[in-house]
């Protein structure tokens, strides 16, 4: 009974479905039906015209779109915790070719202005330190943390203020966009953003991630950067075709809400063993070794997370059983 990752849930219908539907002949590369298709459906869905490509893994999306927005003299500000921080490999460091990343705090993986201000305080404006020209954020953080439009807002008006690209890693933006129920465009561009990581294989894709850019610019030098980097498949309708599947009748907003209600029912089940608030589909417990070491005898597989914590994972397709066996284990520790 997997809860350690929705990176190992399965592809959803519609996605299968639609992979056997782009199963034939068609332009290679970028240049097929279904690719064509990307700009029109994604700038629905955020109320403005957008430009959309298709890659193959969150890494390159967010490697992507951070050189877009960041010199390699520059820098760009994230959370101490940021998977591009930690996570990443050095990724955003080789595609932006050397741009620094500049470390904030803040509790639960969030960002604030004032966490943001006081880091820009300790860079000097002078040719001796990197000047910083973005600022990313994750939705929902690695915490589990979601970012109200209001919050991404102020972070927006700073990043305005400051000259700042703004780019959200929005490797789980489905569901924190689930869990507020406001239209995407409030959480993205109507609040600055720029760039987007627009997570799908977390939330029943395959093999397909979407790259936004709410500045359309920046996607003409994105396209040979890509390529660049081998992330143009020469069989790209199939990643946009996965893209377009869960865009359909909102199948990304309903696998969302599937991995969030399952959360919040090892959250009830949990009560003061959470570390954080549950507000997507990620939880962190209090356990000790021995109830860690219950818990995977009676067949649960989840991370060992820090000193005395653990971290569960739900996902679109986690199974209702597994979920209740699990909550009924919780409250029996």
């Amino acid at each position: 009974m997997r809860f350690f990752s929705d990176n190992a849930a399965a592809a959803c219908p519609e996605v299968m479905k639609a992979l056997d539907e782009a199963n034939r002949i068609d332009t290679a590369y970028d240049g097929d039906a279904w690719s064509a298709r990307l700009d029109d459906a994604f700038s629905r869905l955020f109320e403005t015209q957008v430009r959309a490509l298709w890659v193959t893994t969150g890494t390159a999306a967010n490697s992507l779109a951070l050189a877009a927005l960041c010199p390699p003299h520059g820098s760009i500000v994230c959370h101490r915790d940021a998977h591009i921080q930690n996570d990443e490999c050095g990724a955003p460091e080789f595609y932006t070719h050397g741009a620094k990343l500049l470390l904030a705090e803040g509790a639960g993986a969030k960002l604030t202005p004032e966490t943001v201000e006081a880091l820009l305080a300790t860079v000097r404006n002078d040719v001796h330190q990197v000047q910083p020209h973005a600022l990313s954020i994750t939705q929902a953080t690695e915490y589990g943390l979601v970012y109200t439009p209001d919050e991404v807002a102020a972070l927006g008006r700073l990043c305005e203020e400051r000259g700042l690209g703004f780019h959200m890693d929005g490797a789980r933006f489905a569901n924190a966009a689930a869990r507020l129920g406001c239209a995407p465009a409030d959480l993205t561009w109507r609040a600055g953003v720029r760039a987007l990581s627009f997570g799908f294989v977390k939330n029943g894709g395959l093999s397909a991630e979407a790259l936004i850019f709410f500045d359309t610019k920046l996607a003409d030098a994105t396209l040979y950067r890509r390529k660049r980097a081998g992330h143009l498949l020469s069989k790209g309708r199939y990643l946009a075709a996965q893209l377009l599947a869960m865009l359909k009748d909102d199948a990304w907003l309903r696998n969302a809400r599937a991995a969030n209600d399952a959360a919040a029912r090892l959250a009830a089940a949990a009560g003061e063993r959470l570390v954080l608030p549950v507000e997507a589909n990620e939880l962190f417990l209090k356990v000790t070794p021995q109830e860690a070491a219950a818990l995977r005898a009676r067949g649960f597989d989840f991370y060992a997370w820090g000193p005395g914590e653990a971290r569960l994972v739900t996902s679109w397709d986690s199974d209702s059983a597994h979920v209740e066996a699990l909550a009924e284990a919780i409250s029996a520790l």
